[in-house]
């Protein structure tokens, strides 16, 4: 293990101590180790973060998923990143690189209703504006609006080739369809389902649900796909509530479905998504560990959680090495 803080030739790596568990997995596949930094909270609940080692003319990545929980809350940490990147560059870092796996807000890429806010753009404004000269992210709620959104570089990131090699292993010669919970993940879905073709050297079937979302209410009842006595993978971006997955797993069962998984990037899980998952009509949950498990999550039967430490190392690695 590295320290870089005396050599100007490796990277420096921060975590706030809320990501410390990823960030630790992420430095030791890097062969580094994390650099010191302070975490001072104030008696009004505003705080100070400032790095213990001298970041001038240094190559800088920060390690910061940004989800929100019962501790503090997406703005919390979001404000923290914000006011880090600029401390780092107030203080002459060369460049700096934020590492979110979960980047929030990025759900609203667009405006559906009068008057809508586009977040997501927002977001990447504020990144840039405090002096991100890059971005990290694994699984994007939507990858043409997240690289839209950013003048600087980015570096998107996903999990499927972890899902895929999961599967293929699991599903063995059953005969198999990737679905789609709506029509937005197409796109994903279709992905996904090449690779898992590549993977079993066999044609896998497709299908999707329709949805619509109106005042928080999910509707549409529209399925496209032939999954009568096949094994269902059912893939997604995120899963926060569970009402989406579980009514697409529902209407694969009602028309056959064999057995029936449900796979996503980010585990949110709020409110009754936990409940929403162990319904019959799920055989399995796949996730990964991009947001720190909650613990009704850990302790759902049927669930396995892919960790991403070596996913985003990879690319740290590469940017690192200019690329190599």
């Amino acid at each position: 293990m590295r320290s870089a803080a005396d050599d100007a030739t490796l990277p420096l790596l921060f975590a706030f101590s809320a990501d410390a568990l990823l960030a630790a997995q992420v430095a030791d596949a890097c062969g580094l180790l994390l650099s010191p930094l302070e975490e001072r909270p104030f008696e009004d609940g505003e705080e100070k973060v400032r790095p213990l080692v001298d970041v001038r003319g240094r190559d800088v990545y920060v390690i910061s998923s940004l989800y929100g929980g019962e501790a503090e809350s997406t703005n919390d940490r979001l404000c923290r990143l914000l006011f880090f990147i600029g401390c780092l560059k107030t203080n002459g870092a060369a460049r700096v690189t934020a590492v979110a796996p979960y980047l929030c807000y990025m759900r609203k890429d667009r405006q559906t209703k009068p008057q809508d806010p586009v977040t997501g753009l927002y977001v990447a404004q504020l990144l840039e504006a405090m002096g991100a000269d890059q971005v990290i992210t694994l699984e994007a709620h939507n990858l043409s609006a997240f690289q839209n959104a950013f003048r600087r570089p980015t570096i998107h990131l996903t999990a499927h080739a972890e899902f895929a090699e999961h599967f293929a292993a699991l599903v063995g010669d059953a005969p198999t369809c990737v679905v789609s919970p709506d029509l937005g993940g197409a796109k994903r879905a279709e992905v996904f389902r090449a690779l898992m073709e590549d993977r079993l050297q066999r044609p896998v079937a497709s299908g999707f649900m329709e949805k619509q979302r109106s005042m928080g209410k999910v509707t549409g009842e529209l399925f496209a796909g032939d999954v009568a006595g096949r094994t269902v993978l059912i893939i997604d971006d995120l899963i926060s509530s569970g009402t989406t997955m579980l009514r697409t797993a529902q209407a694969c069962r009602d028309r056959g479905a064999r057995c029936i998984y449900v796979c996503a990037t980010h585990a949110v899980f709020c409110a009754a998504a936990t409940a929403k998952l162990s319904d019959p009509s799920i055989d399995g949950v796949v996730v990964t560990d991009s947001i720190r498990p909650v613990p009704s999550l850990q302790a759902m039967p049927g669930v396995t959680i892919i960790p991403v430490a070596r996913i985003l190392s990879q690319a740290i690695r590469r940017d690192a090495a200019g690329g190599r």
